[in-house]
């Protein structure tokens, strides 16, 4: 089964963009894949702003997310795997969605069969 959770970022970027604010992505700066500015990270994170003003080229795909922006003036390709994206929300107000830890270390694992199933934890993201 695909992930939910490019669908979801798409969805709440979307959402964040209808209501003209501006949508930022924490992304975990750490992982391998990411191509991001290093001189932008804070402890092992980075904020994204995707604003389509301040960006080019943006694409939102299942396995990764790729823009063009300019970071004190030099322009940079950037890439960054949904897994590793660890939240997207409006800049204005903080309303989007955080994912959980699990989730951007590879969220699509099976379940090990010694694990006991347990109910699902829901959160209210405000």
């Amino acid at each position: 089964m695909t992930s939910l959770k490019p669908y979801l970022i798409r969805s709440i970027y979307e959402w964040i963009i209808d209501n003209q604010l501006t949508p930022h992505l924490l992304v975990d700066a750490e992982n391998s894949n990411a191509i991001v500015p290093q001189e932008y990270i804070e402890d092992g994170k980075i904020v994204l702003n995707l604003r389509p003003q301040a960006i080019q080229g943006l694409t939102l795909g299942n396995k990764e997310i790729q823009f063009n922006a300019r970071f004190s003036g030099n322009p940079m390709h950037i890439v960054t795997p949904t897994s590793a994206v660890l939240a997207i929300y409006a800049k204005e107000n903080g309303k989007g969605m955080i994912f959980d830890p699990e989730e951007h270390n590879g969220g699509d694992a099976p379940t090990s069969p010694d694990k006991k199933h347990t109910k699902p934890q829901l959160r209210v993201v405000k």
